[in-house]
């Protein structure tokens, strides 16, 4: 299902809210008070998403938030509308009935996550949750508070320190975690090289991957779960993936730009029954990094994770949509599940947003090499598809900023959802331009670069 919120301006509050329970709404790892204002919500029914909309609660208003989050699930979720209803009467009761929003209570209750039935507890399979960071132990904190609230009895939390310049995050361990998370070292730069550190100690049949800058949901573990569960050529899943704040103008722009949703519709790809020569071209639209995981047998078969890929090298990212393409090469399938959701904390200020957008550039252009080194094979199809390629972010960047435009003149988003003030198509290409020299450069550097072993 596509998301008909309007163009979004900032600050803008994140909330969350179940049909369900329409009196409890909820920020991304309940790190905020919802309050009444302008509101981009999550709608779920049983714990499951339907969508994303806009809403504006009155000011003075408790209950009027999520009143307003309901008469908007109501109209943009065609899907979960009543079709019948008149506008001076409320809707009927209908096969999914929507309850009507009730005062909001003084403290807001504590959320519960509905789970699956339980499995025996020989059937459940074992999750190594694996967090890379740098130096982030101000946002570490919330992250691993998020992850440790899974639903998912069965799982144990990596938190792999890539090449720290101080104790802060090994201080904020031993402090608040102990026993509860285990530390590993990795000496060497790169995202890449912590992930495999991570994947090397890992003891779970599952390696689950997120970001020190994510925010997981309770239920998220066990989505992934469920989809190894529902099929054993299943090697890799992929989930959905939100803002968790949308405070600053950098953030909205992000959003309006694509930032990283891939939708609410459970999708899946292999090459078995459809080969398909672009598929290698199309792994950015699989998922991303801050929210995936794999078998854990089959990621050390492919051998991990490229070493001169990822952030901390040159080449700026690119490390999983390689393993993406591996997963699928080698004959599994690869699953996206909405269930499955972690909220990102994007970058609050336009120079950080304009590098990492040219970033997501430079990455792609290491995959594209990284590839052809792997299947030279594939020049040909890569020579004619990529100038399509360019062409499409060129588009997209001119058709979100001619609808931030109109918006502007029209008065939607309270005036606020502006043209994005930095050229990000342009960034962009500039770095998938920078990308092929970045990864033979960042190869040929890795060479003999050892990983680190556990603190």
């Amino acid at each position: 299902m596509t998301s008909p919120h309007r163009p979004l301006a900032a600050p803008t509050q994140v909330v969350e809210l179940d049909l369900d329970r329409p009196q409890e709404l909820h920020t991304p790892g309940d790190l905020r008070t919802p309050s009444a204002g302008r509101a981009l919500a999550l709608v779920r029914r049983d714990g499951h998403p339907l969508g994303l909309v806009t809403a504006t609660g009155r000011a003075g208003d408790p209950a009027g938030l999520p009143a307003a989050v309901v008469e908007a699930a109501y109209r943009d979720l065609a899907a979960y509308r009543d079709p019948t209803p008149t506008p001076t009467s409320p809707p009927a009761p209908a096969a999914n009935p929507m309850p009507a929003a009730t005062p909001m209570p003084a403290a807001t209750p504590a959320r519960t996550t509905p789970t699956p039935p339980p499995a025996p507890a020989d059937d459940l399979l074992s999750v190594s949750v694996i967090v890379c960071t740098r130096d982030r132990a101000d946002q570490l904190g919330a992250c691993l508070d998020a992850v440790l609230r899974t639903t998912h009895p069965r799982t144990e939390v990596i938190v792999v320190d890539n090449a720290p310049t101080d104790d802060s995050t090994e201080r904020l361990l031993r402090s608040r975690y102990a026993g509860r998370v285990r530390r590993l070292c990795e000496p060497a730069p790169g995202l890449a090289r912590a992930r495999n550190a991570g994947l090397a100690a890992a003891r779970g049949e599952i390696c689950a991957f997120t970001d020190d800058d994510a925010l997981t949901d309770p239920g998220w573990v066990s989505a992934m779960v469920a989809a190894f569960r529902s099929d054993p050529r299943i090697g890799c899943v992929t989930g959905l993936v939100l803002p968790a704040e949308l405070d600053t103008e950098a953030q909205a722009a992000f959003e309006r730009y694509g930032g990283y949703t891939k939708g609410f519709t459970p999708r899946s790809w292999s090459l078995r029954e459809r080969p398909d020569p672009l598929l290698p071209l199309a792994v950015g639209g699989f998922g991303t990094g801050a929210n995936m995981a794999f078998r854990t047998d089959l990621l050390r078969a492919m051998g991990g994770f490229d070493p001169a890929t990822g952030a901390g090298t040159r080449t700026r990212g690119g490390e999983d949509l390689l393993a993406f393409h591996q997963v699928l090469a080698d004959g599994h399938t690869l699953a996206y599940r909405p269930d499955a959701i972690v909220w990102h904390r994007h970058r609050r200020d336009l120079a950080g947003l304009t590098a990492q957008v040219y970033g997501f550039g430079v990455g792609y252009g290491a995959y594209l090499t990284a590839l052809l080194v792997r299947r030279p094979g594939l020049l040909a199809t890569v020579l004619r598809e990529v100038p399509r390629g360019i062409a499409k972010v060129f588009r997209r960047s001119r058709d979100r900023s001619d609808r931030s435009d109109r918006s502007d003149r029209s008065g939607d988003s309270g005036g606020a959802g502006r043209r994005p003030p930095a050229p990000f198509g342009l960034a962009e290409f500039r770095g998938l331009v920078c990308g092929p020299p970045s990864y033979l450069l960042s190869r040929w550097e890795q060479r003999g670069t050892r990983a680190g072993e556990p603190s």
